[in-house]
């Protein structure tokens, strides 16, 4: 997702410096014409703006604070913008920090998958003040097809658990149905497309539809590789629920959709895939 998302800035002629501890991703995008920094602390010493995407609050935790982090180095100023799909607490705790050091910081977490971050089509749910939303959304605008200004810091984070929560238990839903459905005799085209124009339509199946051989270019029909892995969709999971527990907001569904990808991670065979490999763990049993 994030070396997408930087391509995209240098495809729109933006000076791009980057960072990884993947170094194979690195070196994929200094191919692509941009430069790198050997840590997080030298990116922030030559950067004004920076967008980071981490899996989880550690992570970026460690980006930001860690021993050769971004904090060491930030120039007042400086623009922070970050895309990972984290608990608002914790972005919260880096926004202070942030703003202790006289920069600016947004949680802009996104949505769309890998497909729409390669395209620039994704949708940022953006956090933070007003006064600086026209300047990140000039940025995310090269990414993306829709930025959206959710309100407060660890606003856009919350949209977007609220968005991964829905749309895992669309998913195991969709799964469910179509498994059924096919092994009632359906063809599995023809049941994708009826159940995409009736009232069960849903991103799950006229999008990212998770049956082999109903869709190219979606994760189904690569054997679940890349896409949004299952261990990715479990953590926000658990995200929704820690939020849920702390508003006293019931998600009998969304406790039940984390169990079945808790248990389907627990299988070294499902749990690197993308989480639309729940269509085939359902259609083993």
């Amino acid at each position: 997702m994030g070396g997408h998302m930087a391509k995209n800035l240098v495809k729109a002629g933006k000076d791009v410096v980057v960072y990884d501890v993947n170094d194979t991703s690195v070196q994929d995008l200094k191919s692509s014409g941009a430069g790198a920094c050997a840590t997080p602390s030298e990116l922030a010493a030559c950067s004004d703006v920076i967008v980071t995407m981490v899996p989880s609050s550690p992570h970026i935790q460690e980006v930001f604070t860690g021993s050769n982090g971004l904090l060491k180095s930030l120039k007042p100023g400086t623009l922070c913008i970050d895309s990972s799909t984290i608990d608002p607490t914790v972005s919260k705790d880096i926004d202070s920090a942030v703003r202790a050091a006289g920069a600016h910081f947004y949680d802009a977490p996104v949505s769309g998958g890998v497909v729409a971050a390669e395209n620039g089509m994704l949708t940022f749910m953006v956090g933070g003040d007003a006064d600086k939303f026209d300047e990140v959304k000039s940025y995310l605008d090269h990414m993306g097809a829709n930025v959206i200004h959710c309100g407060a810091n660890g606003n856009g984070l919350v949209v977007k658990l609220c968005n991964n929560m829905m749309l895992a238990i669309s998913m195991i839903g969709a799964a469910e149905t179509l498994n059924m459905g096919i092994k009632m005799g359906m063809e599995r085209k023809l049941l994708s497309e009826i159940l995409g124009k009736s009232t069960a339509r849903c991103w799950s199946i006229d999008t990212y539809n998770p049956v082999p051989g109903v869709m190219e270019g979606v994760p189904a029909s690569r054997d679940y590789e890349g896409g949004f892995g299952s261990t990715l969709m479990l953590k926000d999971l658990g995200l929704a629920e820690l939020m849920a527990n702390g508003s006293d907001s019931p998600i009998v569904l969304g406790e039940m959709a984390k169990q079945i990808y808790d248990e389907l991670c627990k299988d070294d065979k499902f749990a690197p895939k993308d989480f639309g490999v729940i269509f085939k763990k359902l259609s083993e049993q």
